[in-house]
């Protein structure tokens, strides 16, 4: 067999074999396109998205109004630094107890949490919070998700300009969301942020541990048993009681003193 002969034997059996396996290569490479389009989103472009999820997750949760009692005490708690600085905090009128931040600086606060637990405490979940997104960790968290779920049913960008998500894919989004856990690393600088956050706020600092606390004896009075009303704030890596003991040390060498009663 002459050489072009060869060459067109092969150029044929290669044709073939690619045309039974084109509905799967062609799969397979859409997947990887997609997944490769999403890993490289710019933060402006990640923003974007964080800006469809956060107006989805208003329109279908009950949002608090501005005479809500909810609202009028977390207007009070953080009134020198909301909706400055590119942070926007907003009440969900929930019995869950649970607490969230995004890219774009929305930090939605449960009621149920505001149930229980003080001002200061308060005020150090939202520092937490916060410390999670000027740490970059919800920008982290944002991209995996997409990366995780709404990317399944193809998210793309071309021209600068993102893809808009479908209900759908927002739905898909914001479980990928709800479970996402942060690293240990993580968790421990944003608890560090939110001690710093109570201190340059003139607040006793203990209020990170006591915040913890309320979390683990809830754990505890629920038997391990996590319902819907009682989703956990914190990652539960690392351990709770280990970060608690973090910040109830930290209060005490550096002079605070524990508030009576608590």
């Amino acid at each position: 067999m002459n050489r072009s002969r060869l060459l067109f034997v092969c150029f044929f059996l290669l044709t073939v074999s690619v045309t039974k396996a084109q509905f799967n290569f062609q799969k397979v490479l859409s997947a990887g396109m997609k997944t490769l389009q999403a890993a490289t989103l710019s933060d402006a472009q990640i923003e974007q998205y964080v800006g469809e999820y956060i107006r989805q997750s208003d329109s279908v949760n009950t949002v608090c109004g501005p005479d809500d009692p909810y609202t009028v005490r977390l207007e009070r708690i953080t009134k020198s630094f909301n909706n400055k600085d590119g942070i926007n905090i907003k009440v969900y009128r929930t019995e869950d107890v649970n607490a969230f931040a995004c890219a774009d600086g929305s930090v939605r606060v449960y009621s149920g949490l505001m149930d229980i637990m003080s001002d200061e405490e308060i005020l150090g979940v939202v520092g937490h919070e916060i410390g999670h997104v000027r740490n970059k960790d919800t920008k982290d968290a944002f991209r995996n998700a997409l990366l995780t779920s709404a990317l399944r049913d193809g998210i793309a960008s071309a021209g600068g300009k993102v893809a808009r998500l479908t209900d759908s894919q927002l739905g898909d989004l914001g479980e990928a969301l709800m479970s996402a856990r942060y690293s240990q690393k993580q968790e421990y600088a944003a608890d560090q942020y939110g001690y710093e956050f109570l201190k340059s706020h003139g607040v006793n600092p203990w209020a990170m541990a006591l915040s913890f606390e309320k979390l683990k004896k809830m754990e505890e009075e629920m038997g391990g048993n996590k319902s819907s009303k009682v989703q956990q704030l914190f990652s539960t890596h690392p351990d709770i009681e280990a970060r608690t003991k973090v910040m109830a040390e930290r209060a005490a060498a550096e002079g605070f003193v524990r508030p009576e009663g608590k």
